[in-house]
């Protein structure tokens, strides 16, 4: 129940690149998604299709900026929202180390029948 897009300036390495989607897991089980509901697509862009501003809000942001969208079912608290956001920064600090200011979260959240693991069938809703 949740399919994670994560956004980065081309150029990072693998190494750089993989620990993202593990960072993101991992703070989603701690907001109840289900064990091994992992659907991560880590994408790549030019700095002409990676654009963004750097002091928005009053954060300073650089070109390591890591954006990440998490579109999951509804129904989640605030609180469960806030320590969500909270524990993917700490686990992107810890690795691949980025800076807490350089990630931005976007939560998108849908129905349960809005969802097909396979096969054509609404699983959450057959």
């Amino acid at each position: 129940m949740a399919l994670v897009r994560i956004e980065v300036l081309r150029g990072k390495s693998a190494l750089y690149r993989r620990p993202l989607g593990h960072a993101v897991y991992e703070a989603m089980l701690g907001a109840n998604v289900p064990l091994n509901d992992r659907f991560i697509v880590v994408s790549e862009h030019d700095s002409e299709n990676f654009q963004f501003d750097p002091t928005y809000l009053g954060i300073e942001r650089d070109e390591n900026l890591v954006m990440v969208q998490i579109t999951w079912n509804e129904g989640r608290t605030i609180e469960q929202k806030k320590a969500l956001y909270k524990a993917i920064c700490d686990g992107l600090a810890k690795s691949p180390k980025v800076k807490p200011e350089n990630v931005l979260i976007n939560l998108v959240e849908v129905k349960k029948e809005n969802w097909s693991y396979g096969h054509g069938i609404a699983q959450y809703v057959s």
